[in-house]
C-alpha cells in the first residue's frame, strides 16, 4: 500500500472502480473485525503502522497517517474498506519511485493448498481480504491507540512474526531468516532491530530501547528451543 494511493483524491478514484466492480473483486461490505485484526497483525503489521493493532512497520505507509485527514474531511470507514480491499487484491508491486512495492495477495495471504508444512496461510482468501479491509477501514486514522506491548514475545509477534519463523511465538514468516535455525545471539538481534540490514528495516523509530532489549532477550533465548 503506497502512500500516494491513500490521498483523498486517489481514495475517491479507487472507490469509483470498487463500486463499479471493475476488476476489483466486487464491493466489500461484510467481514470480521476480530479476525481482520489477527490477520493484519500476522500478514501486514511488519510493513505498516496501525495504532489499534499495535504494529509499527515502516516499509509501507503508516495507515493511521494515510487515512486520518480523509476521515476528518468526511470520508467514511466504508470508503476506506473498499480502498484497502482493492489494494490487497491488486497491489502496486513495482513503484516508479523505487520504493518497496506491496507483495501480491498470494504472498501476503497464501492459500493453504499452496503452502507446505505449517507456514502461515488462509483457507478463504476472499474472506481474509474482507476481514482485513473491514478492520483497517474501521480503525485506521481514528486516533485509537492500543497499549504498546512491553514483553519480548508480544513485541516480536506484532513487529517481526510476519517475516520470521520462530516456533515459540507460533510465527511462520519466510521473508527473513528462520530464527530457530539461525539462533542469533542477543547482541546481534539488538543490532539488527536497531539498525536494520538489507531488506530488514530499522525499528529504532518505532521501538524504544527497552522494547528492543526485551525482544532481543526473547529471541536469543527462545530461538531453536
Amino acid at each position: 500500500m503506497r502512500g500516494a494511493a491513500f490521498s483523498s483524491t486517489v481514495c475517491a478514484a479507487i472507490l469509483i472502480f470498487v463500486l463499479a466492480g471493475c476488476g476489483t473483486g466486487g464491493y466489500t461490505d461484510e467481514g470480521s473485525q476480530g479476525n481482520g485484526k489477527k490477520l493484519f497483525t500476522q500478514a501486514c503489521g511488519v510493513c505498516h503502522t496501525l495504532a489499534d493493532a499495535g504494529t509499527a512497520g515502516t516499509i509501507g505507509p503508516d495507515l493511521d497517517d494515510a487515512f486520518a485527514q480523509a476521515r476528518v474531511d468526511g470520508m467514511t470507514s466504508d470508503t476506506f474498506t473498499q480502498v484497502v480491499a482493492a489494494q490487497i487484491r491488486f497491489p502496486i508491486e513495482e513503484t516508479s519511485t523505487g520504493a518497496p512495492g506491496m507483495p501480491s495477495v498470494h504472498t501476503t495471504l497464501p492459500k493453504c493448498d499452496d503452502v507446505e508444512d505449517e507456514a502461515f496461510c488462509v483457507t478463504d482468501q476472499d474472506g481474509a481480504i474482507a476481514d482485513i479491509a473491514v478492520y483497517v477501514g474501521a480503525v485506521a486514522g481514528t486516533g485509537v491507540t492500543a497499549e504498546q506491548p512491553t514483553d519480548g514475545k508480544s513485541i516480536f509477534s506484532a513487529s517481526c512474526g510476519s517475516c520470521h519463523t520462530l516456533a515459540d511465538a507460533g510465527t511462520t514468516g519466510v521473508i527473513g531468516p528462520n530464527l530457530d535455525e539461525a539462533r542469533p545471539a542477543k547482541a546481534l538481534v539488538v543490532d539488527r532491530v536497531t539498525n536494520g540490514l538489507g531488506a530488514m528495516p530499522s525499528f529504532k523509530d518505532s521501538l524504544d530501547a527497552q522494547q528492543i532489549e526485551a525482544v532481543a532477550e526473547y529471541v536469543s533465548s527462545a530461538a531453536g528451543r
